[in-house]
C-alpha cells in the first residue's frame, strides 16, 4: 500500500518505517496516524517482517501532534484519544528499534519511549513540552519517561520543557547508542540483523516476557518467568537445540573467515 505521510521499506526480515512529513516536522496528523495504524497492522501480518525500525525524514524525528488540527470539529485533542499512535505501535509484536535522526518532541518522545531500544544521531535531541503549552501526556509518556530515566530526571524534563542532547540522553539511560548521522540507519540495521539470528517465536516471546516482568513486583516477575520458561522450554527437543547450536557455530566461523 502507498502512503502519503509514511515510507515503508522491507528487506531481509526488517521493515523501516519513516515518518515523511518533513515540511511539517513529521507531526502526527490524523492522516498520518491513520496510515501509521494501517502500516503497523500490515507489518504485523507479514510473516517475513520480524524487526521494525522507526525513523523520520529530514531534520526532525517527530514533533508530536499536529496542533493545527487541535480545534477540528468532532475530534477531542486532535483525535489523540481516538487514534493513539503508541497503542498502534505496540501492536507490532517483534522488536522495535527507534532510530532518532533529529528532534524528538512531546508526542514524538512518547512514541520513542514505546520503542524497545533507541539509537540516536548526534544531531538528535529530546524534549517534553506538554507543560509549556498547558497539556498533559496521554499516550503513556509520563509513565515510561519516569521508568526510563528515574523520577527526578523525568520531572526535570517534564516540568522545564528543556531539550536534552543526544549525549545527555545516553548518560541518562534514555537511549542505547549515539552515532554520527550517517551511521544511524546502518547501526539500526546491524542490531536488527543480530536480532534476526534468534529463533523467531522466542524473539517475540522474550520481548513480551521482559515487558510483562517490568510491570510486576520482583516476586511476581520471578513466578511469571518460571511459568513462561516451563511452557516454552518443555516444547523444545534436544535435536532442535543441537541444530541451533550448530547454526550459531557455523555463523561464527563464517564471520571469522570474512574477518568480521
Amino acid at each position: 500500500m502507498d502512503y502519503e505521510t509514511l515510507r515503508v521499506e522491507r528487506a531481509e526480515g526488517v521493515a523501516t518505517l519513516t515518518f515523511d512529513r518533513p515540511e511539517r516536522l513529521n507531526t502526527l496528523s490524523m492522516q498520518l496516524r491513520a496510515e501509521f495504524g494501517h502500516a503497523i497492522e500490515a507489518l504485523e501480518a507479514d510473516p517475513t517482517v520480524r524487526v521494525l525500525i522507526l525513523t523520520g525524514a529530514g531534520r526532525v524525528f517527530c514533533a508530536g501532534l499536529d496542533l493545527a488540527e487541535w480545534g477540528t470539529e468532532g475530534h477531542t485533542a486532535a483525535g489523540a484519544y481516538d487514534a493513539d499512535a503508541v497503542q498502534m505501535l505496540l501492536r507490532f509484536s517483534g522488536p522495535v528499534i527507534g532510530a532518532i535522526n533529529g528532534a524528538c518532541v512531546t508526542g514524538g518522545l512518547e512514541l520513542a519511549l514505546a520503542c524497545d531500544l533507541l539509537i540516536a544521531s548526534t544531531e538528535a535531541s529530546f524534549a517534553d513540552t506538554h507543560a509549556l503549552v498547558g497539556l498533559l501526556p496521554g499516550w503513556g509518556g509520563s509513565v515510561r519517561l519516569a521508568r526510563r530515566v528515574g523520577l527526578p530526571r523525568a520531572k526535570e524534563l517534564a516540568l522545564t520543557g528543556r531539550s536534552l542532547s543526544a549525549t545527555d540522553a545516553l548518560a541518562w539511560g534514555l537511549v542505547n547508542h549515539v552515532v554520527p548521522p550517517e551511521e544511524l540507519l546502518p547501526r539500526a540495521h546491524a542490531i536488527a540483523r543480530e536480532m534476526l539470528a534468534a529463533v523467531p517465536a522466542t524473539l517475540n516471546a522474550y520481548k513480551r516476557l521482559l515487558d510483562q516482568e517490568y510491570e510486576c513486583t520482583l516476586a511476581d516477575a520471578l513466578v511469571l518467568e518460571r511459568e513462561a520458561s516451563l511452557a516454552a522450554n518443555s516444547a523444545v527437543s534436544r535435536a532442535e537445540i543441537d541444530a541451533r547450536l550448530q547454526s550459531i557455530k557455523n555463523a561464527r566461523a563464517a564471520r571469522m573467515r570474512d574477518g568480521k
